[in-house]
């Protein structure tokens, strides 16, 4: 995501590089890049020239220090203007109610229905919550089985009423439901349309006054850029909804919608979808998403996504494990799981800083550890727990049954026997030989 204007934002700054200080000349030339960089990303004129203005300003009001760059200024001052244009800080959904009423709206084919099962997820895994569907759409024939496919899916119940073609009695009688079966969140799907009319806005405004919803959420699909911030802004005057979802923001769009839409309808973005897995749902951060426009990477938000997968206690027998060399290719693909639950590949390199620039024009595959795992699983357990047996002719066989061939099975052993003494110089005593292989390294 992204990716044009982080490459755009980055050629403008190096029109200062190599400039001895911040004048109105130098600066006036660089934000002319940055306003360009904006318009091509699809952010609003307006906003693009308001922003730029208020960089300027804060840019020639600065005393710069002598071991600060002018460019490393620049970006300091576009980061920060940046993440406060999206929103500053980052507002938490409100699920105070009991139940807590979530009403979701937005135009047909936003991605409100998958955003549904996503959220559904979110709060059922990450907030420890007993949530409950409600199919409101009563018009799209395949909108109630959809739902009901995603329910099931993520093991969530889904409340219907077949026949029933009344929006507003439907999510009135899911909340008594929801109250009588101890559902602790009731999120109710509504209808969309391919345009914002009359009908559309009458029905949504009745389910709103009739079920006083805690949280009202816009879905909006970031890939149609200013025409969701213009949906945004009708909706948000009719609904005064509390936050903004982007869907699609893995895909080829350009993210005017995530730089606009805070602006024009001054409600927040809460979260954003990444992908179309479940889990592929992203808590919105102003300024982590300010790092990754800038090509800062996210460090904050990978450990966070790497401690979800962390188990303590494993850690503990598997550091047990490394310490007595005892580490076999059955832990080795335990962490391949863990690394492949934390989300898309490429995602999560573009979150270390510098990474993401060095493979923009590198395709990282989903399948990338796809022949690793088929050799591993064409292993016999005994092989898994004792890799020192792994002989010429059980390799062959590997080969055979993963449908690689012995080049690739004995990198991958090679490879395994690396990690396992990396591994176990890292724990305990083996410290002391990491230092000595280091010292005896040659010098440059």
């Amino acid at each position: 995501m992204f990716e044009n204007l982080s490459d755009r934002l980055d050629k403008s700054f190096k029109l200062l590089k190599g400039q001895g200080k911040i004048t109105e000349i130098n600066v006036a030339e660089t934000l002319k890049d940055v306003r360009r960089a904006l318009l091509d990303a699809d952010v609003n004129y307006k906003i693009a020239k308001k922003f730029t203005e208020k960089v300027k300003e804060i840019a020639l009001g600065q005393d710069v220090l002598n071991s600060v760059k002018p460019s490393e200024m620049m970006v300091k001052i576009v980061h920060d203007e940046l993440a406060e244009l999206m929103g500053g800080e980052h507002k938490e959904i409100n699920i105070s109610g009991n139940p807590s009423i979530i009403l979701i709206s937005g135009l047909q084919g936003s991605g409100k229905t998958t955003f549904v099962g996503k959220l559904a997820t979110f709060l059922k895994s990450k907030k420890d919550k007993n949530p409950l569907l409600v199919a409101g759409d009563v018009y799209r024939p395949a909108a109630i089985e959809q739902l009901k496919v995603l329910g099931e899916q993520v093991g969530v119940p889904v409340f219907t009423e077949e026949g029933n073609k009344n929006p507003v009695k439907i999510a009135e009688n899911a909340v008594k439901f929801a109250k009588k079966n101890n559902h602790d969140i009731v999120i109710v799907d509504t209808a969309g349309r391919l345009a914002v009319d009359e009908k559309m806005m009458n029905e949504i405004s009745n389910v709103k006054k009739a079920i006083k919803p805690q949280e009202i959420l816009f879905v909006v699909d970031s890939m149609t850029g200013q025409d969701a911030v213009n949906t945004a802004k009708e909706f948000n005057d009719r609904l005064d909804f509390d936050g903004v979802v982007l869907t699609k923001l893995d895909g080829d769009t350009r993210g005017g919608a995530a730089l606009s839409i805070r602006e024009v309808v001054n409600k927040p973005i809460k979260f954003v979808g990444t992908g179309e897995k479940m889990d592929a749902l992203d808590i919105f951060y102003p300024e982590r998403m300010a790092d990754r426009i800038l090509g800062m990477g996210d460090i904050v938000s990978l450990v966070e996504k790497a401690q979800e997968q962390f188990d303590e206690e494993e850690a503990k027998k598997l550091q047990k494990k490394i310490a007595k060399n005892q580490f076999d290719f059955n832990d080795f693909i335990s962490q391949i799981n863990q690394i492949k639950k934390m989300g898309n590949l490429k995602d999560l390199a573009g979150m270390i800083p510098g990474v993401g620039k060095a493979l923009k024009n590198v395709d990282i595959d989903d399948d990338a550890f796809k022949s690793i795992e088929a050799i591993i699983q064409s292993m016999t357990v005994e092989e898994r727990g004792n890799p020192i047996i792994l002989n010429g002719n059980r390799r062959k066989r590997i080969a055979r049954g993963s449908g690689t061939n012995i080049q690739e099975v004995n990198r991958l052993i090679k490879q395994f026997d690396e990690t396992r003494k990396m591994m176990k110089m890292l724990t305990g005593g083996g410290k002391g030989k990491m230092r000595q292989m280091m010292q005896n390294m040659p010098k440059r």
